[in-house]
């Protein structure tokens, strides 16, 4: 299944659940998982690179996921997974960490989950609605759009949406990594103005 396929998949399965809006819940994804037979296994070992496991077996289906994961990235991690059970699971086991992030089928999970999160053309509505032309996406809009919209797609994840659908320079956003510096200075001018 190519990317574009598998972008057209994140969305028919959003819509099959009902999910309408760009913040998408632990919740959301259990209601899912357990409508499809997935278990989940939260791990509490500490793993330096694991984010989540999937496999598939004749007893069923189980997704390992690491505990101590933070609500954003466990979420991403969780529809990252769902591709796995999706389009995978003839691989009976897949892992995603550091080691296997150039895989194409890893990076086939990685576009499902952002796609699933905050679809492509939900992306574009926003930038029309926040009157930001092609190439002219800064990092203050991006953290913009994801305070307006409470997504649970990280600010790197949104960079590089930015980025692909042309609304930024390549390498211009995706590379930065004071998003939380940003964040912080954006709440207090958010807090000034009241």
């Amino acid at each position: 299944m190519d990317y574009y396929d598998l972008k057209v998949l994140a969305r028919r399965v959003r819509a099959e659940n009902g999910l309408t809006s760009t913040r998408i819940l632990q919740t959301d994804l259990r209601r899912i998982y357990f409508k499809y037979g997935i278990e989940i296994d939260y791990w509490p070992y500490r793993f330096k690179y694991v984010r989540g496991a999937f496999m598939c077996d004749d007893l069923g289906t189980t997704v390992m996921l690491a505990q101590n994961l933070p609500h954003d990235p466990m979420v991403f991690t969780m529809a990252h997974e769902l591709k796995h059970f999706l389009v995978d699971r003839a691989l009976k086991v897949s892992y995603c960490d550091q080691s296997n992030i150039t895989n194409r089928i890893e990076i086939g999970a990685e576009v499902f989950a952002a796609e699933f999160l905050f679809p492509d053309p939900y992306f574009v509505d926003y930038m029309e609605q926040m009157r930001i032309k092609r190439r002219e996406c800064a990092a203050q809009t991006i953290v913009e759009l994801k305070q307006a919209t409470r997504t649970s797609l990280s600010y790197k994840g949104l960079a590089i949406k930015a980025e692909r659908l042309g609304y930024a320079l390549p390498g211009s956003l995706s590379s930065y990594t004071g998003w939380r510096k940003l964040e912080r200075l954006s709440r207090q001018q958010s807090w000034n103005r009241r």
